[in-house]
C-alpha cells in the first residue's frame, strides 16, 4: 500500500503540473512522453545512462586492446634472435596492449621448456581477456531489467488508472489518455533493452576479435622460439 501511496501521490502530481500548464497544440512531445511515464521512468533513465558510460568506456578500452602494432613481432623476433632480451622486454612495455603484455610475459620466460612458456602465456592471456571483459555483463543485466521496469510502470499506472475511475468516475478521454500514456514505461524499457542488448552483442564481438588477435600473436611467437631452438 505504501507503493501504491507514492505511486498516487508522483501521478497526481505530474497531472496537476500538466493541467496547470497552458494550453498547446495537439502534438506529441517525447519530453513531455517521458514525463507522462512516472515515478518508474527514473530507474529506466538510470539505466540508460549506465548502459551509454560502459559501452562507450568498455569500446574505447577494446579498441586500444586491438591496436597491435605490426612491427612488434619482428622487433621482438630480432631481439631474441640476437639475445636482446632487454630490447625485446622494453619493445613490449612501450607497446602497452594486452598482446604486448601476454608476450612480455613469454619473453621472461626464455630460457624454460616451451610448454612452461605456453602456460604461462596462457595464464596471462587468461587475465587480460577477464580485464576486456569486465563491467560487459552490466550490458547483458540491463538489458533484461530494463524491460521488466517498464512492464511494472505500466501495470502500477494502469492501477492508478482504474483507482482514479473508482473513485472519480468513468471518461473515456481520461481512459484513453491514462492507457497511452502508462504505456510510454513499457516503450522505453524495451528500446533501453534491446540497445543494451545489440551494445552487449557488439563488446563480445569485439572482445573475440581482440582475442584472436592475442592468441595469433602468442603462436607466431612460440614458432619463433622453436625455430630458433632448433
Amino acid at each position: 500500500m505504501t507503493l501504491l501511496s507514492i505511486l498516487l501521490q508522483v501521478d497526481t502530481a505530474l497531472n496537476t503540473a500538466a493541467a496547470a500548464a497552458p494550453p498547446a497544440p495537439e502534438k506529441i512531445s517525447l519530453f513531455n512522453l517521458l514525463m507522462e511515464g512516472g515515478a518508474l521512468m527514473i530507474p529506466l533513465l538510470l539505466c540508460s545512462g549506465i548502459m551509454v558510460y560502459v559501452f562507450v568506456e568498455r569500446l574505447m578500452v577494446i579498441r586500444k586492446a586491438s591496436a597491435i602494432d605490426p612491427t612488434l613481432m619482428v622487433r621482438i623476433q630480432q631481439a631474441v634472435a640476437t639475445g636482446d632480451t632487454s630490447g625485446a622486454l622494453a619493445a613490449c612495455r612501450n607497446n602497452a596492449t594486452p598482446a604486448a603484455r601476454v608476450l612480455e610475459k613469454g619473453i621472461s620466460r626464455l630460457g624454460k621448456p616451451v610448454d612452461q612458456i605456453e602456460r604461462s602465456m596462457e595464464n596471462t592471456g587468461r587475465l587480460e581477456v577477464y580485464k576486456l571483459e569486465k563491467n560487459v555483463s552490466v550490458l547483458s543485466t540491463i538489458a533484461g531489467i530494463a524491460p521488466i521496469f517498464g512492464f511494472l510502470g505500466t501495470i502500477a499506472g494502469m492501477i492508478i488508472l482504474f483507482f482514479n475511475v473508482q473513485h472519480q468516475g468513468f471518461s473515456l478521454e481520461t481512459i484513453a489518455g491514462g492507457i497511452y500514456t502508462k504505456m510510454v514505461t513499457s516503450a522505453a524499457g524495451l528500446i533501453i533493452g534491446l540497445l543494451s542488448y545489440v551494445g552487449y552483442a557488439y563488446l563480445n564481438a569485439q572482445i573475440n576479435k581482440a582475442v584472436h588477435g592475442i592468441e595469433a600473436t602468442s603462436v607466431e611467437f612460440l614458432d619463433s622460439i622453436q625455430q630458433t631452438n632448433h
